[in-house]
């Protein structure tokens, strides 16, 4: 859920355009970015943080809009630049002395490795001397201009970075070393001149030698980057606002790349894959920061940094306890040591897996910092429903050829595939893949989001693919060193073993397993607990079922939406009401008649006589009672909405081009069907360019007279019988796509006519409600008038939004909406998440009109919007009353109200 400002923060004025991290706080993100405000956060906090200054989002907002930077920005950064030289004894890029800064991106929300950060600018021919006397080390020197000049030539001058890893890749063959630090400064200096070659030849100008102008040209490409394809594809996956911009952080270099008593770092305050507290992180010796996100080079343990460096370990577990007690949260660190000198890069409030999001906050809560409304508002229902996914059976027989880090868990299977546009090509055609890299960079997003998991042979739980799959709640395993990965070959070996593209593998983000073939799955301990198979209060109960039962128990106590069942027979009911719904908000009677029933309707909409309509009616009453008898020993004591018959006909008339074909070959033979022949002018006279749009509902209940009569009287006997067996049955009768008030009007004379015959047959009193949905736009529009003859409304969003829309979900899908959701258009489907802005404005008008009519009016909500966590929210503030979802979204759409509750009563507070 996106955050919030909080309004009693003074926000500086927005004529200011950079900001020294002296003057920041964390809570100053939409100005500062994420990024920025905790720089500032850290050194107020008095933690080794190296200085800078932070140019603001409202900066590169006004770049984006006019193509240009604020009058007003360069006079600014001149100002802060000096501020900081002087702090440093020395200028930006001076000959004997260099001055390097990095220049970051942050915006408000993370997005790992989506936009540009450039290190060392400032080195130059010039200064490349200057700075290897300094440290006393020329190796370093070139190594460090070497990384610029390749970082620079692909994030600011747009070289295909490819040609810098050829060359270097190049540079080790040639020296017969497999990896980078075993290059010496002659080698390096080489490839530096090899890299200004390939710049020069690649964008038709030298690589600039200026530090001003180098560092001018990368806070431009950071503020490019907001826009790149990649930026705006994971803001659309995240649902993050494309408006807010980037903030860019101009750093003063630290150096982990000076030898071995140099490094560099991430660490967490917690597991972030299990949440368990501990030291968990990855270290590089000799290293700067991109080398250990990249996963380039497979990293060491945090915990290993003890015996390698004592003091600088010692005082990280410090400052990383300080920043867990002061954000009140699991923090994601990043550090360097710069010979033996501890520095802070960044922190952050961590991404985590959903199983840790439920453990850490409640670990929070028995430590005190947090309260339990803060630990439901550290969860969320997608995470939930991840937990709910299936895992693997562990007892199956299977073939495991490899182990890795366990950085986002799941059971993962699919088939292997060695690029992005592979599995975005696979699975657009129903494959389920498995991306296989040797590391991930930005450049694989759209592979990830296609993937069912991600493998790489390199890199740790801190990579690039192990921080973008936990965001994404996508299982991945990283690091597994003995997979031999090579995507030119598009195939993966070990121990003997060959995967070829195409082969299915399994992935168990779990443990890190990495199986041939596909490993039967078993269902999850959280849907266990659901069931009622696993009680949480156990000894031996899994802590993250401990974990989800103390959330849901708050959640429930606390949330004022009630949460009903999509439920057409006794066992959905059942289970839904195991996995906590508190009744029925829509159970559709033509599911009913789906099979062997099918006929029996046909038979119904085609009768042409009195007579044989009533047969058919009667044929049908019983079997519609014994269902309505089970649903309520289902649900006794619990509402059941009872929507009657709303069959598009297509689904319940034979196949018009089908029985055509079958009427010509009969006459061609010269054997007609008398039967066929009857059956193909029926179905002629009925046949519906856009059934959808046609006779259903409440038209169907008026044009074929007793329809709807039996029905009620079905679900009438159904609830006596209950009553006179002590039950209590609770049913409401709910008709369907009403236009107008005049069609509810003579179906609700018709019900009640019936409802009493039953009741005086029985000798009881049930108490039944007559109610509508409002599924058509002139019913939301018309609410009021609808009202005067409706105990209650249920809206049906699903039709709604295809009515408000103009289009068909079975159609659009598959068409355009791919199209819609690249381009922006949507930023999601209006089917998965309501659109406050049109179909939502129709739901609050007519709940507001429906209930200045009958104040005691009873709303609820009946589409698949009803298990979505965003709707949900939107359902609460709207003042419904109950959300009715499937049986397995019953659990999500719990903790949502209870989310949407604390959230509502946190603003009032405020």
């Amino acid at each position: 859920m996106p955050e919030t400002q909080d309004p009693h923060v003074s926000q500086p004025s927005s004529a200011k355009f950079v900001y020294d991290f002296t003057e920041g706080n964390k809570d100053l993100k939409d100005l500062l970015g994420g990024k920025g405000a905790n720089l500032a956060e850290m050194t107020n906090l008095g933690l080794p943080v190296p200085p800078g200054f932070i140019i603001t989002t409202e900066a590169c907002k006004v770049y984006l809009d006019s193509g240009s930077e604020p009058a007003a920005l360069r006079a600014e950064v001149s100002e802060h630049l000096e501020a900081l030289e002087q702090k440093m004894g020395k200028k930006l890029g001076q000959a004997d002395d260099p001055l390097l800064v990095s220049v970051r991106s942050g915006a408000k929300f993370s997005m790992p490795g989506m936009m540009d950060t450039v290190l060392n600018i400032g080195l130059s021919d010039a200064s490349v001397s200057g700075l290897a006397a300094q440290a006393g080390d020329e190796r370093f020197a070139w190594d460090s201009y070497r990384r610029l000049i390749q970082m620079f030539g692909k994030t600011v001058l747009g070289v295909d970075g490819e040609l810098f890893e050829e060359a270097l890749e190049e540079a080790k063959q040639a020296k017969g070393i497999r990896v980078d630090i075993e290059l010496d400064a002659a080698d390096l200096k080489s490839l530096v001149a090899h890299f200004k070659d390939i710049v020069a030849k690649q964008t038709g100008r030298d690589f600039p030698q200026e530090p001003r102008e180098q560092m001018d040209l990368a806070v431009r490409a950071v503020f490019d980057s907001w826009n790149t394809d990649r930026a705006k594809l994971y803001r659309r996956q995240e649902r993050i606002p494309g408006d807010l911009g980037t903030a860019v952080n101009v750093c003063s270099m630290v150096f982990g790349n000076l030898g071995p008593d140099s490094g560099t770092g991430v660490a967490f305050t917690r597991d972030p894959a299990s949440g368990q507290q501990g030291v968990y992180g990855d270290y590089l010796q000799n290293a700067q920061g991109e080398d250990v996100v990249a996963g380039i080079r497979n990293t060491v343990p945090l915990a290993d940094l003890e015996q390698i460096d004592k003091a600088s370990y010692d005082e990280l577990m410090q400052i990383m306890e300080t920043l867990e007690t002061h954000y009140k949260d699991l923090c994601d660190i990043e550090f360097t040591i710069e010979r033996g000198k501890l520095w802070m890069l960044q922190t952050r409030v961590g991404k985590r897996t959903a199983g840790a999001a439920f453990r850490i906050a409640t670990q929070l809560v028995d430590q005190g910092l947090i309260d339990e409304a803060e630990a439901l508002q550290r969860v969320n229902g997608a995470q939930l429903a991840q937990l709910m996914f299936p895992r693997f059976d562990l007892g199956a027989k299977s073939e495991m050829i490899g182990r890795g880090i366990a950085a986002s868990p799941g059971a993962a299977v699919g088939k292997a595939v060695f690029d992005s546009y592979t599995a975005v090509k696979w699975s657009r055609s129903g494959e389920k893949v498995i991306l296989i890299r040797r590391e991930t960079n930005p450049d694989d997003l759209n592979g990830m989001i296609a993937a069912e998991g991600i493998l790489t042979s390199r890199g740790g739980k801190t990579s690039h693919a192990a921080v973008v799959a936990r965001g994404m709640g996508k299982t991945c395993v990283c690091g597994a060193e003995e997979l031999e990965v090579d995507t030119k070959a598009r195939r993966m070996t070990t121990n003997g073993t060959v995967i070829e593209e195409g082969d299915v593998v399994s992935i168990d983000g779990s443990t890190g397993k990495v199986y041939a073939g596909e490993v039967p799955v078993v269902p999850s301990p959280v849907v266990e607990y659901f069931e009622g198979r696993m009680h949480a209060g156990a000894d031996d109960a899994d802590e993250l079922v401990k974990a989800v039962h103390r959330i849901m128990a708050y959640a429930d106590r606390v949330r004022r939406l009630r949460v009903r069942a999509n439920a057409d027979n006794a066992e959905d009911a059942a289970r839904a009401r195991r996995f906590g719904a508190q009744g029925i908000g829509l159970c559709r009677t033509e599911h009913m008649f789906l099979g062997e029933r099918r006929e029996m309707v046909e038979r119904l909409i085609l009768a042409d006589t009195e007579t044989d309509r009533d047969a058919a009616l009667s044929e049908l009453l019983p079997l519609q009672k014994a269902d309505f008898i089970e649903l309520f020993e289902s649900m006794d004591g619990l509402p059941v909405t009872v929507r009657l018959l709303d069959p598009p006909l297509h689904e319940f008339l034979p196949d018009i081009t089908e029985l055509s074909v079958r009427v010509a070959l009969a006459e061609a033979r010269k054997d007609a069907n008398e039967n066929d022949l009857r059956l193909l002018q029926a179905v002629h006279k009925l046949h519906e360019s856009n059934p959808m749009l046609g006779l259903r509902g409440v038209r169907l209940g008026l044009v074929i007279p007793g329809l709807f009569a039996m029905q009620v009287r079905a679900i009438a006997e159904a609830a006596a019988e209950r009553k006179n067996a002590k039950g209590d049955p609770r049913a409401e009768v709910m008709i369907p796509l009403v236009g107008t008030v005049q069609e509810l009007e003579i179906v609700r004379d018709e019900a009640e006519q019936v409802i009493a015959e039953v009741e005086k047959a029985h000798g009881v009193d049930l108490k039944l409600t007559l109610g509508t949905m409002i599924e058509l736009p002139r019913a939301a529009l018309t609410a009021g008038q609808i009202a005067e003859s409706a105990d209650f409304f249920s809206f049906g969003t699903n039709d709604l939004t295809q009515t408000v829309w103009g289009f068909s979900r079975d159609d659009v899908e598959a068409s355009f909406f791919t199209a819609y959701l690249e381009k922006g258009i949507f930023g999601v489907s209006p089917f998965e998440t309501i659109d406050k802005d049109g179909v939502g404005s129709l739901v609050r008008n007519a709940a507001a009109a429906g209930r200045a009519t009958r104040p005691d009016l009873k709303l609820g909500v009946c589409g698949e919007h009803g298990g979505d966590p965003e709707s949900v929210h939107f359902f609460h503030e709207a003042g419904l009353d109950y959300v009715s979802c499937s049986p397995f979204r019953i659990p999500v759409a719990r903790l949502e109200a209870g989310r949407a509750a604390a959230e509502s009563k946190g603003s009032d507070s405020r």
